[in-house]
């Protein structure tokens, strides 16, 4: 994430580089460098002779390559990107050459999603010496939210730690999918507002009172009508609320709560770190120490990991797999 922050600061201030290889596992950063140089480099008058996307499925490395050796008209430069470029990762590797020996005049830029590249091979070695190799992975779901923050108020808005966190759990970590509803509610929220658990709701449709993290918070506080109630929305509604996902997620937050138990220091700062959650839900670590002694911890990762194996048909039946969460969270808070 930082990378792709930098290289856009460069590309704002003016530095440009005739080659950006943008590869790896989240296709959102690749986007918004790629949209950026697309809208940016050139002005509206010379994208019309100077500017090209060409698609991996349709072109050859020697089209890609042609395209980038021609001159600009009128311009100083020219722009070509090639977007979906993972298509012709068989071939990816012949373009070292021109990276060796790029158009001074040419912005050439290949997005290569879901794909790396072969750090031995010519290619990278050539990208080291002649442009600029971006890489990433997928952000880890307790680094979304920092970054979904970070995006709401870049445009002026502010998000509740809450509805972040329910955001995430909902979504999941693909970064377009979590961006796309972003942009959504802040079609209908006025400029500078807070996106609440409420306007989620409202809005898209993820039950504020009904989700994993309110599950894990009722576990926590061993409030077992509560989260039954939530087990039996889950198990009303089925595709919107899998069981695999609910497991995982709770699992998660056992596994956090034994770390908490091993920290020889408890403050704030200390527990958000080593958890990798933020401050805000201190708390219901907490909370949840004093229900839940380590032994218990121990205990209740074990019956998630027998409840993870069944819930994916493994020693249990098909018929029997929406009574699983009701068995579950009566042996962890019983």
């Amino acid at each position: 994430m930082q990378n792709a922050k930098k290289i856009l600061s460069d590309l704002q201030n003016g530095i440009i580089h005739p080659i950006y290889f943008l590869s790896g596992e989240e296709a959102y950063f690749i986007d918004e460098i790629a949209n950026y140089i697309e809208a940016n480099i050139l002005d509206e008058s010379e994208k019309g002779f100077n500017q090209v996307v060409l698609y991996g499925r349709d072109v050859t490395i020697d089209d890609i390559v042609g395209n980038a050796k021609r001159y600009p008209m009128m311009a100083d430069r020219q722009v070509v990107i090639v977007k979906e470029a993972q298509d012709l990762s068989r071939n990816i590797d012949k373009l070292a050459s021109y990276v060796e020996n790029p158009q001074p005049s040419t912005v050439l830029v290949i997005c290569y999603k879901y794909k790396k590249l072969d750090k031995r091979k010519a290619l990278a070695k050539a990208l080291k010496k002649s442009g600029v190799h971006y890489e990433n992975k997928k952000l880890y779901e307790n680094q979304v939210g920092d970054w979904l923050q970070g995006v709401v108020t870049k445009k002026g808005y502010q998000i509740n730690p809450k509805a972040a966190h329910i955001l995430v759990e909902y979504l999941g970590t693909d970064l377009s999918k979590v961006n796309n509803e972003i942009k959504k509610l802040m079609l209908i929220l006025p400029q500078g507002s807070e996106i609440t658990p409420e306007a989620i709701e409202e809005n898209i449709g993820i039950s504020k009172d009904f989700n994993n993290f309110e599950l894990r918070k009722a576990v926590g506080e061993r409030d077992i009508v509560k989260a039954q109630r939530i087990s039996l929305y889950f198990s009303q509604n089925p595709k919107d609320n899998p069981l695999v996902l609910t497991i995982s997620s709770l699992y998660g937050f056992f596994s956090n709560l034994l770390k908490y138990h091993g920290l020889p220091q408890k403050d704030k700062g200390t527990v958000a770190k080593t958890l990798g959650v933020n401050p805000y839900f201190i708390g219901e670590y907490t909370t949840a120490a004093r229900h839940y002694p380590m032994k218990r911890v121990s205990a209740a990762i074990a019956l998630l990991r027998e409840a993870d194996v069944k819930s994916k048909g493994v020693g249990a039946s098909a018929f029997a797999t929406p009574d699983l969460l009701k068995e579950l969270l009566v042996k962890i808070m019983g």
